[in-house]
């Protein structure tokens, strides 16, 4: 009599043996010569169980050792009917996929939702300790009787709900693979890096949500998605949220002359470098101009001397005197209300802070001082904040309602990012968010501007050099039409 085909998890693996009478299960498994069996990537795990399943074929599954678990909310709203759309669309997707909201939008609450209607262990991954120790106070106020445990920043619990850093999760994904059937993965843009990745491609969990309010990636990798989660199943922008779930806004550009000496020091930089790049056939048009900008920077005296002129033009564009007269009059004009303030650099958060004393945050911020001005900021004690990028993802400051780009990257998820600071209502439902954006007129940061809001460029001559990083028709993503329904539940 044949015995019945037993399937065990092996550090981030699946083994199958002795091998089952049907054809399915092939296209999964892979031959290992060191142990005479069939070896299965661990994410196929669902496939192959449905696999084997659809062709009546009996398995012994000793590879899953996730369970149920009763998770009864202390914590319950009434979802946005977005949230509600989007849940119903992760479910009929067969509990996988990616959802896009913005920032603020309730991803945390999705999740939420997503393990009630799941009951079954899960893992959550996010990018940052800080964002660790908010999704744990919201689960420990959600499900009181269920044990949330976190791993990172010191700790190493395994709990029926854990909350893991990226970093932590992947060092320990061979061991966290079959313990849990749900993942979420928070900033889900993280994932498809070369050392995250290993979280979703030696797990074995049947369901997975991914969250971001910015999935592109500029690598391309945000395609692998798809496999490790799987597809994007809904979508909304701030702008469709914009006066129901997030608080109604308002972006300003506002566009700055240079000075006479900045304007000449400026011109005189610009032309050195495209000198140079003119001599060196180099065009910053893409990303390939850009590297070999680079790479010839380091090549020759010539090349340094533009590249350091490159970045003088660049500071002088970003830091230019007049955007601090611009943020003088912006600061008065909507004090006392709670304001932040963005920068491209720590030099400028530094000088803007010691100008206006204004607390500053930058990743040289130790934990306990960053803790502290951003409590004190969220009582007002202190009415503005100056950061550089450490604000960008995975800060709650609910009561800020006016924020103010001095200088940033051409990245949209940059500016969905800091946009999304300001975006959440509070208490107050008739709140107006207000973004100022204050740029260096006939600079190469209005083609910074345009990028990272997703307008195109106006056509330029392939002479032009005055592009800082390359323009969006790089780094530009297909549009995808949205899946409304995938594979039936299936009862694990």
């Amino acid at each position: 009599m044949a015995r019945t085909p037993t399937l065990k998890f092996d550090r981030g693996t699946l083994i199958l043996h002795p091998p089952p009478k049907g054809r399915a299960w092939m296209d999964y498994a892979i031959w290992d010569d060191r142990i005479e069996r069939f070896r299965i990537p661990a994410h196929q795990y669902r496939n192959l169980v449905l696999a084997l399943r659809a062709e009546g074929t009996e398995l012994d599954d000793k590879a899953k050792a996730f369970a149920e678990v009763e998770m009864v909310p202390s914590l319950e709203m009434e979802p946005y009917p977005h949230q509600q759309e989007a849940l119903d669309a992760w479910r009929h997707a067969g509990r996988m996929g990616v959802v896009v909201l913005p920032t603020a939008a309730g991803k945390t609450y999705l999740a939420q939702l997503a393990m009630q209607i799941t009951q079954r262990s899960t893992l959550v991954m996010v990018p940052t300790l800080d964002l660790m120790h908010q999704w744990y106070a919201h689960l420990t106020a959600a499900f009181p009787d269920v044990e949330v445990g976190l791993l990172g920043g010191g700790s190493r619990d395994r709990t029926p709900i854990l909350v893991s850093t990226y970093d932590s999760a992947a060092i320990n994904a061979e061991t966290l693979g079959n313990q849990y059937a749900l993942l979420v993965f928070d900033e889900c843009h993280h994932l498809p890096s070369g050392f995250n990745r290993v979280i979703a491609e030696f797990a074995i969990a049947p369901y997975r949500l991914g969250l971001t309010a910015t999935p592109e990636r500029t690598d391309g990798k945000h395609e692998d998605l798809n496999t490790l989660i799987g597809a994007e199943v809904y979508r909304k922008t701030a702008e469709e949220l914009s006066g129901s779930a997030l608080a109604k806004h308002k972006a300003t550009q506002i566009k700055v002359k240079l000075s006479k000496q900045e304007r000449d020091r400026y011109d005189r930089l610009v032309q050195i470098r495209n000198a140079f790049l003119k001599e060196a056939n180099i065009y910053l048009s893409s990303a390939q101009g850009w590297q070999r900008f680079v790479q010839a920077s380091a090549r020759s005296k010539a090349g340094r001397k533009a590249m350091l002129a490159h970045r003088e033009a660049k500071a002088i564009a970003f830091g230019t005197e007049g955007k601090l007269r611009i943020l003088a009059d912006l600061l008065s004009q909507h004090y006392p209300e709670r304001t932040l303030i963005f920068t491209d650099d720590n030099a400028t958060v530094y000088r803007i802070s010691q100008e206006f004393l204004i607390p500053a945050i930058t990743h040289q911020t130790p934990v306990k001082e960053r803790h502290d001005v951003l409590t004190r900021f969220k009582q007002g004690d202190y009415k503005t904040l100056v950061a550089s990028r450490v604000l960008n993802e995975g800060v709650d400051v609910p009561e800020a309602s006016v924020a103010i780009v001095l200088s940033g990257t051409g990245s949209t998820r940059e500016y969905i990012q800091r946009l999304g600071r300001i975006l959440r209502k509070g208490k107050d439902p008739t709140k107006l968010a207000l973004l100022y954006e204050v740029v260096a007129e006939d600079t190469s940061e209005e083609g910074v501007s345009r990028r990272r809001k997703g307008e195109k460029s106006p056509t330029k001559s392939p002479q032009h050099q005055l592009e800082l990083v390359p323009p969006p028709s790089v780094y530009a993503v297909p549009k995808k039409s949205i899946p409304r329904a995938a594979e039936p539940e299936a009862d694990w």
